[in-house]
């Protein structure tokens, strides 16, 4: 997760109590000082090794720009004789947990993603506090595999087609879903998805934000004040300071498609700013892995304007299933190079 702090001075024209502190948002209170003229902050305890009186932490299996997640027993199931008790926690890092709200977003996080049920999303079983330690946390499904940047690690020009189209297909699907319930997921990225023992799983929805209306109550992050995009999957509107849309989600999954089919960026690994600045867009070309009739859905989607990026990701879903080429291309679809 790659974090930027910006130094815009403009205001957010939202709620301060629906802005994170972190955020540091113009309109947002801040943590009060001591008598010292110091930020006088929570105490903030050390991990234990049961969180929740529960869940015994095993180990780390990895790091994000905001926080870790851990793998860990679950003692109470343990104790009734699952044979496997074990579940994944995400808690904030240090650096976040500390502010008054943090484990008001990581909520967020889990309200979100609580509100999706299928079978190529993550599963979240529980949001816990820790008091002792004031440390919030994530309950999630163990997952067991590969996640994409690990397969393409493996597959350094990409993924055969008789094996990406499945992946294709799932991956559609799941964000499809999600879009469909107004929940977008804001950094789609290979490392955020794993290839199961069970299937594929979307997961890390931690920057991840409602559409407009839906649960407004809940703390987001102010992304006129901060971002935390992965540079080379954001969508060049979010690079510019625009809204999270689905638009933008879209873009990153067509990052993510080409460079299953290719084992290459599109760009480079260059951001949509850099990319645009040097017209690489002129140079793409269909990946060899990637059947023609897909091409054209595909380019649409990784168009770095968004007026143009007309297609969403329920169409992309829906070329993506079809085996043979339709007769006629909708006319949401771009033109292909």
């Amino acid at each position: 997760m790659s974090q930027q702090l910006l130094d815009a001075p403009h205001l957010v024209n939202a709620e301060a109590s629906d802005l994170t502190y972190f955020a540091l948002a113009a309109t947002a209170a801040k943590p009060a000082e001591n008598a010292a003229g110091k930020t006088a902050r929570p105490r903030l305890y050390d991990l234990p090794e049961v969180l929740g009186g529960r869940y015994r932490i095993e180990r780390l299996l990895g790091v994000g720009g905001m926080g870790a997640v851990y793998r860990a027993r679950d003692l109470l199931r343990e104790q009734f004789g699952d044979p496997e008790p074990y579940v994944a926690l995400k808690t904030l890092s240090d650096d976040f947990a500390e502010y008054p709200d943090a484990n008001a977003l990581l909520y967020s996080e889990f309200a979100l993603t609580a509100r999706l049920t299928h079978p190529h999303v993550v599963r979240l079983f529980g949001f816990e506090v820790d008091v002792p330690s004031q440390r919030a946390f994530l309950i999630l499904e163990l997952l067991k595999g590969l996640t994409l940047d690990q397969l393409l690690g493996e597959r350094p020009d990409g993924v055969p087609w008789s094996e990406l189209q499945e992946i294709t297909i799932a991956l559609l699907d799941a964000l499809s879903y999600s879009h469909s319930l107004g929940v977008l997921h804001g950094d789609l990225k290979p490392s955020n998805v794993m290839l199961a023992a069970d299937g594929l799983r979307l997961f890390d929805y931690g920057l991840g934000q409602p559409v407009e209306g839906l649960l407004p109550g809940l703390p987001r992050l102010c992304r006129n004040r901060f971002t935390a995009w992965t540079p080379r999957y954001a969508a060049l509107e979010l690079l510019d300071g625009g809204p999270l849309t689905a638009a933008a989600d879209v873009y990153a999954l067509a990052c993510v498609l080409y460079e299953l089919a290719s084992g290459r960026h599109p760009f480079r690994r260059l951001s949509a700013k850099q990319a645009k600045a040097m017209e690489l867009d002129r140079q793409l070309q269909r990946p060899e892995q990637l059947p023609a009739h897909y091409w054209p859905a595909l380019r649409t989607a990784l168009a770095f304007d968004e007026a143009q990026r007309s297609i969403t990701c329920a169409q992309l879903l829906e070329v993506f299933r079809q085996q043979q080429p339709p007769n006629r291309w909708p006319r949401w679809l771009g033109r292909s190079n």
